[in-house]
């Protein structure tokens, strides 16, 4: 602390009253100084700057430590957490204290929401030799009275008795169309689907629409020993409070709704385990099964597909109860644009013990903040504010995640410059992302700095070019994960990152510390990756003073996709609505980038070179809202991205354009002028979000000619 300004008169240059024209002349000096002060070259300011932000981000790589990250896991995964639970508060709150404990700011945000868990289930079958049995529907092994056993949430609850058993693959569209080839009717039947892509509420609903009257539903795989647990809803956040936040007190509808209903599966449905399915499936008789449903599956098969001779007697009684789930954040607050925020997120709560889904991940943020925090203590703090969001109840659709941003809509889409996910941190070896195209170049420098954790020799970087040949970086169209609201529907661009794309303890009681221990990352070196990865890309975003977006990126991605586009629209249907306006988005982009380029080179430092980088900003953070629609997808209102966001159509090949590939699929079912106006109208729709990107981007409202 510097010492206090004495009282006392002290002797200056100026002993004398100065005369007026010397005033005028100190005057006029200050306002020079002043001038040049403002608006003539400030390099050496502006080189502080950018050696300050490489000198911490190199401190914030050189802080990693491997025991750290395990400490966290393990104490993370003590106990199932399952959302909604004594034991899921109990870990809310030691993420909380670690955030406090580190010197950040830190808040618990609350809703209440409807969430589902068993009660009481039962399957036994009866074959065809007059045999009976009771089917185990725990996990081998045991996995102790703590853990939930196994089920989907929000399936209804039902007593089927003596319904034959049917095996229907994947249980896709093709799948049932395969089965009436060959005379095969699953009306009142039970459908044993194998675990696919698509989802268990999708399955599940197309069973019923089938005529089946339950669905048992097993994951094969290597070593797969559990039974994987999961949800069945339809949709994204709490079914009570559909676009708004479920806060205390706040609009809630009735659960009896027609809307509510809608979003729940008509039949009852259950996970069991490979073992049970496989003892169901050979002991069926009828047609012979398809020879492309063997080539598909992993697993031993069953030769013939059914029905029965075998009945099943099946028996699931669940609790629907409204529950308080607990999102915690940690706030950096930002030194020159604190309301320009750098969301980092992971969810927190887990089926099980939840060490590869979700704690690997939450593990990792846990020391990014300790990272952080160490980083704030040598005089850091970043130009942006940074978020750090650890999500509750993501295993029941998203829940804690979506709840916050439906609450927070308006101030997201002003103020949030991209949302940074992880989810599963590490599921096994080698590195994946998946962004939004403006973030591309900035994840791959990021990985050019990140040491590769399976070769000590290379980066995360030389090791993906040497997998892949090509860098991969995945799109979002999914519902994976929390970044789908944050996309989806606030249109905040997204990162997600993981490493190891699958693992045979998903969602199973097997989840736990010693897994990962063992098999997932024993020397934890793939979670240190994943931090620096993590940890740079939001350093970036929140330190750099022009941020790190490349819109030439997301126009070449668009112009990709509109070429796989021609090959499947036919007829009358026109693409150059979508033509023309990436053209405009096109030269927005190399505009943008002209502009950034100068901006970076520009030394001075002055208020009217800070405005001009804010405007510039802001129209790069803000250009990706331009892809929503208020209408939405149809069918699926809540999803505003037209680019981005999960298929009406289980079967479509087309990962992008969601609401095209949806007309295509449906206009197979209209007159062929119907469906190609239908088609043509979703071209148009996408045609005016990408406009609205680009003057975004441009930031004008009138055109100049």
């Amino acid at each position: 602390m510097s010492q206090p300004h004495s009282s006392k008169p002290t002797s200056t240059i100026f002993s004398s009253v100065p005369s007026p024209q010397w005033t005028l002349l100190f005057l006029l000096f200050l306002c020079t100084v002043g001038f040049y002060t403002l608006h003539l070259p400030n390099s050496a300011a502006a080189f502080s700057n950018v050696r300050d932000a490489l000198r911490f981000r190199n401190i914030y790589l050189s802080f990693a430590t491997n025991s750290t990250v395990s400490a966290y896991l393990r104490a993370l995964t003590l106990h199932p957490h399952l959302a909604g639970t004594h034991p899921a508060l109990q870990t809310a709150r030691f993420v909380h204290s670690h955030f406090a404990d580190l010197g950040l700011r830190t808040h618990t945000v609350d809703y209440r929401a409807l969430l589902s868990y068993p009660l009481h289930a039962s399957l036994s079958a009866h074959f065809s030799d007059g045999s009976s049995r009771e089917l185990p529907l725990v996990e081998p092994g045991g996995a102790g009275a703590e853990v939930v056993r196994p089920y989907h949430a929000y399936s209804p609850s039902g007593v089927v008795t003596g319904a034959q058993a049917v095996y229907v693959n994947l249980g896709r569209e093709e799948d049932y169309r395969a089965l009436r080839r060959v005379g095969v009717d699953v009306k009142g039947c039970v459908a044993v689907v194998r675990r696919g892509e698509e989802s268990r509420g999708g399955v599940v609903g197309r069973a019923a629409e089938e005529g089946a009257v339950a669905v048992l539903m097993y994951t094969e795989g290597e070593s797969m020993s559990g039974v994987e647990r999961g949800t069945v809803m339809k949709g994204l956040g709490d079914p009570l409070t559909p676009g708004w936040g479920g806060v205390e007190g706040g609009e809630a509808l009735d659960l009896e709704d027609s809307q509510i209903l809608n979003r729940f599966p008509k039949i009852p449905s259950m996970p069991i385990s490979p073992e049970v399915a496989y003892s169901i499936l050979r002991s069926l008789e009828g047609p012979q099964m398809p020879h492309h449903w063997r080539d598909d599956a992993l697993g031993p098969q069953p030769g013939r597909v059914g029905p029965g001779p075998t009945l099943l007697n099946f028996t699931y009684q669940a609790e629907k109860k409204i529950a308080t789930i607990h999102n915690v954040f940690a706030i950096i607050r930002g030194s020159e644009e604190p309301d320009r925020y750098v969301l980092l997120g992971n969810h927190r709560d887990a089926w099980t013990y939840g060490a590869v889904d979700p704690n690997s991940g939450t593990a990792v943020l846990l020391d990014i903040a300790r990272r952080y925090a160490l980083m704030m203590r040598q005089g850091w703090q970043p130009r942006r504010t940074i978020v750090l969001c650890s999500w509750d109840a993501e295993e029941f659709g998203m829940i804690g995640s979506t709840e916050w941003v439906e609450q927070n809509l308006l101030n997201l889409g002003s103020k949030v410059v991209a949302y940074l996910n992880v989810d599963c941190a590490v599921q096994g070896p080698g590195f994946f992302a998946g962004a939004t195209p403006q973030l591309d170049n900035l994840l791959i420098e990021v990985a050019k700095k990140v040491q590769d954790p399976d070769s000590e020799s290379m980066t995360i970087y030389d090791n993906w070019m040497i997998t892949n040949k090509v860098i991969n970086i995945q799109r979002l169209s999914g519902v994976d994960s929390d970044f789908a609201p944050l996309l989806q529907h606030a249109g905040v661009p997204s990162v997600d990152l993981y490493y190891g794309r699958d693992f045979p303890v998903y969602h199973t009681a097997f989840d736990s510390y010693n897994w990962m221990t063992n098999h997932g990352d024993p020397l934890f070196q793939r979670h240190v990756a994943v931090a620096g990865v993590w940890g740079l890309l939001a350093l970036h975003l929140a330190d750099d003073p022009i941020l790190p977006f490349n819109y030439v990126s997301y126009t070449e991605q668009l112009w990709n996709y509109t070429n796989l586009l021609r090959n499947l629209v036919k007829g009358n249907v026109s693409l150059h609505p979508i033509t023309a306006s990436i053209q405009e988005l096109a030269s927005a982009a190399e505009e943008a980038e002209g502009e950034a380029k100068k901006l970076r080179e520009e030394e001075r430092n002055s208020e009217f070179l800070v405005l001009k980088k804010r405007a510039l900003n802001d129209r790069l953070m803000l250009a990706e809202r331009g892809f929503l629609d208020a209408d939405g997808l149809q069918g699926r209102q809540w999803f505003k991205h037209l680019v981005y966001g999960p298929r009406g159509d289980s079967e479509s090949k087309l990962i992008f354009f969601p609401g095209i590939a949806d007309a295509i699929s449906a206009s197979t079912r209209m007159k062929r002028k119907e469906g190609e106006a239908a088609i043509q109208h979703e071209i148009w729709r996408v045609a005016r979000a990408i406009e609205r990107a680009s003057s975004a981007l441009r930031g004008g409202i009138f055109t100049e000619k």
